[in-house]
């Protein structure tokens, strides 16, 4: 399965439609991780599965899901309630507990890719605000297969970064 991964786009509707428009199809499940700044009930969330962030103030909003894709169990959060920009172990501990494989995050416009135990961590960066070591404006596909998954980051403008594409293992019971 292929999942795309955006974060923190802060009213720019315009690149989620560029994205839905070049991926539908391509990819097998959408995911925003919050700071849209965009209403609940904007149509493009028929497209995407997608939480709150703290600078969405409209009540429609989930801050978590849990989404069963029939070969993930993945946990969407913006992850700003579970104080990732200290550390991961809140974020990891309830995506644990809630028995998901990859835990989805945004919130400190910073990419990351981790894995704790059974668990992915991903973070795709901000579309608009990014920070960090890369600041580069960045979204992110995933591609799982029976062993591993594939974390591959793109730029705004759709190009490939390929020193940031990660392999990682899954770790079997």
């Amino acid at each position: 399965m292929k999942y795309l991964v955006v974060s923190d786009n802060h009213g720019d509707r315009g690149i989620l439609e560029e994205l839905v428009q070049k991926y539908q199809g391509k990819v097998d499940v959408f995911f925003h991780c919050g700071d849209s700044e965009l209403p609940a009930t904007d149509s493009l969330w028929k497209v995407f599965y997608v939480v709150g962030g703290n600078c969405d103030f409209d009540s429609g909003y989930q801050e978590e899901q849990l989404i069963d894709t029939g070969k993930d169990k993945i946990y969407l959060t913006h992850g700003h309630l579970l104080g990732v920009n200290f550390s991961l172990d809140k974020l990891s501990y309830r995506a644990k507990e809630l028995g998901a494989s990859i835990a989805l995050f945004g919130h400190t416009h910073q990419l990351g890719v981790w894995q704790d135990q059974h668990l992915l961590l991903v973070n795709s960066g901000s579309i608009c605000l990014p920070r960090g070591k890369y600041p580069i404006k960045t979204y992110a596909i995933i591609e799982e297969n029976l062993t591993n998954y594939q974390v591959t980051y793109y730029t705004r403008d759709h190009q490939e970064i390929t020193e940031l594409t990660q392999t990682i293992q899954k770790i079997k019971d």
